[in-house]
Order: C-alpha cells, then sequence, then structure tokens
C-alpha cells in the first residue's frame, strides 16, 4: 500500500509539473482605435452615387473575388491567372508550406524518439603489452573478437516548464503569420495588376480620343487649305492647322510607351513572358464600385498584414516562455534495450541481451550571466514585435483615410471635370459657326479644339485615378479577407497557462 501511494503522488507531482507554462498570458497589443474614419463624416453619398458609404448590416459577407465589382470580364480572366502562375505568390505559398512544415517538427518532441541501430565488429587486441616492470611479455596475444549488436532505443523529455510546447505554439503563430503573409501578397498582386489594368485602358481610351480629335483635325485642315486656295484665308491659318495635327498624332504615338510598359508589368503578374503575351485595345468601360468602408475597428480583422503582425507578437510571447526555461532543470528519460554477442550464431539468444534505462537531470550552474541576458534579448524582441503591431495598424488606418479622401475628392472632380468638358464642346461649337460665318479667324477654333482635347483626356485620367484609389481602398481594408482564413495549425498546442500581461512567470 505504501508503494502505490508513493507511486501515485510521483505520477500527480509529474502531472503537475508538466502543466506549468512560464510564457506569460498572451493578450493582443493594445492600439488607440476611433471608432469611425474622420474621412466618413467629411462626406456623404453624392447624387451619382458615391463609391464609399458606412457599412451596414450584411456588408461584411466575404467578398471573395472583389474585382469582378468592376464588371470587366478581361480583369476577371486576367486575375484569375494570378494564383497559378505569379511567382511571387508562389514564393509566398512555398513559406508558408515551410512554416507549416515547422510546426509538425516542434510538436513532434512532445512525443518519444524512438531509435534503432545495428553494428558488426572484429577486434584483435595487441600481441604485446607493457606490464608494471616495463617487460614485455612474448606470445601469440588473443584471437580476433567479433562484436555484434542491435539495440533500441527510446528517449523522452518531460516537459516540466512548457519549453516544448511553447516552441510548438510559436512555430504554429509563425505559421499562421506565414498564411497571412500569403494573403497580402496574393491581396497586393490583385491589387497590382487591377491598377495596372485600369491605366492600360485609360491609355486605349486617351489614344481613342487623340484618333477621332486627329480625324477631326485632318477635316479641318482640309477646309482652311481649301479657304487659303480660294483666297479667304491664310498660310498662316494652314501652318497651325499642320502643327496642330502633327502634335496629335505625335501625342497618339507617345502613348504607346506607357501602354507597352503597362502590358509587360500585367504579363509579369500573371506569370507570362512579355514577349508571349499582348492585349486587344479596348476603351476603359469600368466604374468605381460602392465600398463598404466599415469601423476602424474591422481592420484588425480584416487586413491580412496586421494579422501577420499579431501572430508573430504571439510567436515572441511564447519565446519568453521558452527562455524562462533556461533557468530550472531539464529531465529527460531514456532507455536501451537489444541483443549484443560475439557469435552470430548466439546473436539473439536469451542471455545475449542487454537493456539500460534511467532519467537525466541537467542544469546550468553557472554561465556567466547568459541566461539572464538571453531573457533580457527575448522580452526585447517582444516588445519590438509589439511596436510593429502597432505600427502596422495605425499605417493601416492612414491608408484607408486616405483613400477615402482620394475617393471622396476624385467624385467630386469627376463631375466637375464633365461639366469642363460639356462647356469646351459648347465652345468649340461656337468658335466652328463663327469661323464659318466669316466672324472668328481659324486661331479661335484651335484654342476651342485644345481646350476640348486637354479637358477630355483629364476626365479619362480622372476616371483612372478613381479606379486606381477604389483598388487602393478595397486593398486597405482587406479586400474581403477576414482573420478566420488563418489556418488553425497550432492553436491546440498554443499555451492556456500563464500569468498576466505583466510578464511575471507563471507557477505550476
Amino acid at each position: 500500500m505504501k508503494r502505490s501511494s508513493s507511486f501515485f503522488a510521483a505520477v500527480v507531482a509529474t502531472s503537475l509539473l508538466a502543466g506549468c507554462n512560464l510564457a506569460p498570458t498572451y493578450t493582443r497589443p493594445t492600439v488607440d482605435t476611433p471608432a469611425r474614419y474622420g474621412e466618413a463624416s467629411a462626406s456623404s453619398a453624392g447624387p451619382d452615387g458615391s463609391v464609399w458609404h458606412e457599412a451596414r448590416p450584411g456588408d461584411q459577407v466575404d467578398r471573395g473575388s472583389w474585382w469582378s465589382l468592376y464588371g470587366d470580364s478581361t480583369l476577371d480572366g486576367l486575375e484569375s491567372r494570378v494564383r497559378i502562375s505569379n511567382q511571387t505568390i508562389r514564393a509566398a505559398e512555398a513559406n508558408f508550406r515551410a512554416a507549416r512544415a515547422a510546426v509538425t517538427v516542434a510538436r513532434s518532441a512532445l512525443w518519444p524518439t524512438l531509435g534503432m541501430g545495428s553494428s558488426f565488429s572484429r577486434l584483435h587486441a595487441s600481441r604485446t603489452v607493457e606490464n608494471s616492470s616495463g617487460v614485455l611479455p612474448s606470445g601469440n596475444g588473443a584471437a580476433a573478437v567479433n562484436t555484434y549488436s542491435l539495440q533500441f532505443d527510446a528517449s523522452y523529455e518531460l516537459d516540466l516548464w512548457g519549453r516544448v510546447r511553447n516552441e510548438a505554439a510559436a512555430s504554429a503563430a509563425n505559421a499562421e503569420a506565414s498564411a497571412a503573409d500569403l494573403a497580402t501578397a496574393l491581396l497586393s498582386i490583385h491589387a497590382e495588376l487591377a491598377q495596372d489594368y485600369f491605366q492600360l485602358r485609360a491609355l486605349d481610351t486617351e489614344r481613342q480620343i487623340l484618333t477621332d480629335t486627329v480625324a477631326s483635325y485632318r477635316v479641318s485642315l482640309k477646309q482652311t487649305r481649301a479657304l487659303y486656295r480660294a483666297g479667304l484665308d491664310s498660310e498662316e491659318e494652314v501652318a497651325r492647322a499642320e502643327t496642330q495635327l502633327n502634335t496629335a498624332i505625335a501625342q497618339s504615338t507617345d502613348l504607346g510607351v506607357a501602354r507597352a510598359a503597362y502590358e509587360h508589368a500585367i504579363a509579369v503578374l500573371i506569370g507570362q513572358p512579355p514577349a508571349r503575351f499582348h492585349l486587344a485595345a479596348a476603351p476603359l468601360t469600368a466604374r468605381p464600385p460602392v465600398i463598404p468602408a466599415g469601423v476602424p475597428a474591422d481592420l484588425l480583422q480584416r487586413r491580412p498584414d496586421i494579422a501577420a503582425a499579431e501572430r508573430r507578437v504571439a510567436a515572441a510571447n511564447a519565446q519568453i516562455g521558452i527562455a524562462r526555461t533556461a533557468w530550472f532543470p531539464q529531465l529527460t528519460l531514456g532507455a536501451v534495450g537489444g541483443w549484443q554477442s560475439s557469435s552470430s550464431v548466439q546473436w539473439f539468444d536469451w542471455p545475449s541481451r542487454i537493456w539500460s534505462a534511467g532519467p537525466q537531470l541537467a542544469q546550468v550552474l553557472f554561465d556567466g550571466g547568459a541566461v539572464k541576458a538571453g531573457t533580457e534579448e527575448i522580452r526585447a524582441a517582444y516588445d519590438q514585435a509589439a511596436a510593429n503591431y502597432r505600427q502596422t495598424v495605425l499605417t493601416a488606418f492612414q491608408s484607408v483615410e486616405d483613400n477615402l479622401a482620394a475617393v471622396r475628392i476624385l467624385d467630386e472632380e469627376a463631375r466637375q471635370q464633365h461639366a469642363a468638358v460639356m462647356s469646351a464642346r459648347h465652345l468649340l461649337d461656337l468658335a466652328n459657326t463663327r469661323f464659318k460665318l466669316g466672324i472668328d479667324s481659324y486661331l479661335n477654333v484651335i484654342t476651342a479644339q485644345t481646350a476640348l482635347l486637354s479637358n477630355r483626356e483629364t476626365e479619362v485620367q480622372i476616371t483612372t485615378r478613381r479606379l486606381v484609389a477604389s483598388v487602393a481602398l478595397i486593398k486597405a481594408l482587406g479586400g474581403g479577407w477576414n482573420t478566420a482564413e488563418l489556418s488553425t495549425l497550432g492553436r491546440a498546442a498554443s499555451p492556456n497557462a500563464g500569468s498576466g500581461s505583466d510578464g511575471a512567470p507563471h507557477k505550476g
């Protein structure tokens, strides 16, 4: 009865010790989060529908392929090729797989390690051995001896202070951060592709405007030459018309440089050699969609870069627990068993068996302050990770505010610019009429044509900037991503025991 009680007490004591965890109880670092965006009160929806609005119930539904909101089938097809062919995404995905494998490596330490070894050796002793009198005896010496060995070994470290569990928790948190990094890379590449695509389509639209303008200029030049031949106009007016035409032609040609660059950039984003990729010209038809801005607190769940930074704080917190275990002894249980014989015939006989078993306790007695310094280093790394997390959140708030402002202001500017285009058209009609009636010179027509061309190009550029800003806003809001998409790797291994956030060690 006494032996049973002692054994039971030892088991209970070991179990209690195994439940100890020296890592601080993890809490997400606090961030000063405003109740709403400052730009949210700057304006309300415009009469033609703003590109953003306050979040309503149901707006938090995952938008998934957010680029489909623009209603461009060509863009949809290009975006679908990013995950498959983009090399940056492949690299991020490979990094995530490596981090996921590291979780398995860390968790494997929670289980005993089993091994097997087999060997054969043949030993021949020296025929002359010096005795205590310094005399070398003669003789043939001992015969050669064979040794056959087969043994199995097992070892298991008792995780008394939570070192192994915290290593597994840190690896799991890093794997989740890597998964969030992959989501960030995907979001960035998708957004960059959409922005490049809209820029390219804007150039196609500008070229079409210039093509129409060149055709109009050719007609005007033909009319001016006819008037000159009839003696009703001067050669100077003909030269002005020719200059205007040639300038428009040169502008149209110059657009090819930027278009080629955007086309090549899109090719690389979808993993294609630029020489094998081509997009046929098409006008810019997309319009900015309605985007729910939500509230700042949503970003903590909807931005993958924020999630990655937070997971790295959790990993650093687990590292504190690992560092603290260096103050305590390490207990390992080991056992070896097998067969060893000088004869292969008797190798596996019962008398040839060998075995050993016993615990091993290791503790550093003096290290010159290395353990203390190591703990301080890890604590500093935690503070750095927490500061990085807060800075990531603040930068995310800034990005949303910047793009909310850009979307709002450009929406207003687009309406104003459209009014400027209509005024320029009216001015050109008046100039043409007065020129045909002989009231004004052709110089007034050229001035009006130039003003219309400039305003039409500006209108396209503002539309493009609105689209680019809307994509940037979607990216800043997380693109519909949510922390629920993070892998649940290592959650079961996360330290549940610990102290408060003050960092005091937990008592097992």
